[in-house]
């Protein structure tokens, strides 16, 4: 006769595998959104592609590459294209130029952003918020070419607009676009002119999702508009915020090719070197594979440290973090 510890027993090996269950919940889940999987596709493909893939050739910063020889050919060099790289005379200059432009990027260019989205979500007429929107939504489609090419024209000199308004004002006659002293304003005038409108989109999306009901009670209390962006706008997206500059952070050595080495010359090339315009003239032009690719791979790794870094820090604060 079986006793009622037997059954009890008996009960946990008598349940069905919970494998085969998860199994096809997996496989119903895929069947029922396969049109959102398909959606999806496109983007994985680009990643493995362009993203994942080319990392198999990060080695050769550890070879002394050779094409003609291949990859798994050309001899393994270890580190010393680091050491090399490190003790170039031009690291240092390459790192300061960098973090300058990184930190305009950072501490000028990414509050505005913060700071027009706000604005225009205190905007109460619809459609010159909308106009508003647009208008700053545009330079964001506009090449680098195409900037850099109105850059010029408005401050060429004898005839540049700008250019004239600054001989009016200061007295000076300089080629602004030759002068090393105007060449970090210049690249902090043309970010926030480009990209601060379309960075706002992001904001603009948190902000839509502030309950309006804390507006009502604010303004009950008497709270000004001032104190309302201050103590509700604010601090309804600050995840955002954070996240935002955790991705920022990440690519502060990324300072862009395009830009920078379209505004260079060789009279402001001291103040204009990049890591991203050193890597074009030291893989490129000369044809060193692989120092070009370790200082690609420093950068890389230094993104990925400062994203780690600044991540633990904001979970630190008690903050949203990326992951």
């Amino acid at each position: 006769m079986t006793t009622v510890v037997e059954v009890e027993r008996e009960a946990p090996d008598a349940q069905p595998p919970q494998a085969p269950a998860r199994r096809r919940r997996f496989f119903n889940g895929v069947v029922r959104y396969r049109w959102l999987f398909f959606l999806m596709l496109p983007g994985l493909l680009y990643f493995a592609l362009f993203r994942f893939w080319p990392m198999y050739g990060a080695q050769i910063a550890f070879k002394n590459y050779i094409p003609f020889l291949g990859i798994e050919d050309s001899e393994w060099v270890g580190l010393a294209h680091f050491q090399e790289f490190f003790t170039n005379p031009d690291f240092p200059r390459l790192l300061t130029n960098t973090l300058i432009v990184a930190a305009l990027s950072l501490f000028i260019a990414f509050p505005l952003t913060i700071v027009l989205a706000v604005l225009l979500n205190e905007l109460r007429l619809n459609i010159l918020k909308r106009t508003v929107q647009t208008l700053v939504y545009i330079p964001h489609f506009l090449s680098w070419t195409v900037v850099v090419s109105l850059t010029a024209l408005l401050f060429a000199i004898g005839d540049g607009p700008i250019w004239t308004l600054f001989n009016g004002l200061l007295g000076t006659d300089s080629n602004m676009m030759a002068d090393p002293d105007w060449f970090r304003p210049l690249i902090l005038m043309q970010m926030v002119w480009k990209d601060t409108g379309w960075g706002t989109i992001i904001f603009l999306a948190a902000l839509a999702g502030v309950d309006q009901e804390q507006y009502q009670a604010a303004i009950i209390d008497g709270a000004g508009r001032w104190q309302r962006v201050w103590h509700i706008t604010l601090p309804s997206i600050r995840p955002t915020i954070v996240v935002m500059l955790i991705l920022q952070t990440g690519q502060i050595l990324n300072t862009g090719f395009e830009q920078i080495y379209l505004m260079s010359n060789s009279l402001n090339r001291h103040v204009a070197d990049v890591f991203d315009t050193y890597v074009y003239f030291t893989g490129i032009e000369q044809g060193a594979y692989s120092y070009s690719t370790t200082v690609g791979l420093f950068k890389a790794l230094v993104g990925l440290v400062l994203i780690f870094g600044t991540n633990w820090l904001a979970k630190r604060f008690n903050q949203q973090g990326i992951f």
